[in-house]
């Protein structure tokens, strides 16, 4: 299904999110460290455009940054899904790791995990942050 079809099709209702990034405890030193930027997880109720029962997704995202002899992003993307009508369980899951190179300015590699795809796919590109 293309991305454009889904997006008209389905309408995302938040049930709950619960973040926990002061739960993390962060730790450093000149050349280890560990500091938590981002870590949530959320619950979703998708309904569509009709107010169809789409399912439901449990939505994980954790960043943190790490520093072993210098400093890198670790993030985590996770969405699981069940009870949808066209299929039973499906998910998709991004590892990446950004290095920041300039101001504003990382390069990115990310794996790429997902129910939707035979294989998993690779990713490396240049990111700007806003």
């Amino acid at each position: 299904m293309k991305f454009g079809k889904v997006l008209s099709l389905s309408i995302i209702i938040l049930v709950g999110s619960v973040s926990i990034t002061n739960a993390l405890p962060s730790f450093g030193g000149k050349l280890i460290g560990f500091y938590p930027i981002t870590n949530e997880v959320s619950l979703y109720q998708s309904v569509d455009d009709s107010g169809l029962d789409r399912g439901r997704t449990l939505q994980i995202v954790s960043i943190n940054q790490f520093k072993i002899f210098t400093s890198f992003n670790f993030e985590f993307t996770g969405d699981f899904n069940w009870n949808m009508s066209s299929l039973d369980k499906d998910h998709y899951v991004e590892l990446s790791i950004v290095k920041p190179i300039l101001p504003r300015i990382s390069i990115n590699f990310q794996r790429i995990i997902s129910s939707f795809e035979t294989k998993s796919v690779n990713q490396f590109g240049l990111r700007v942050s806003f």
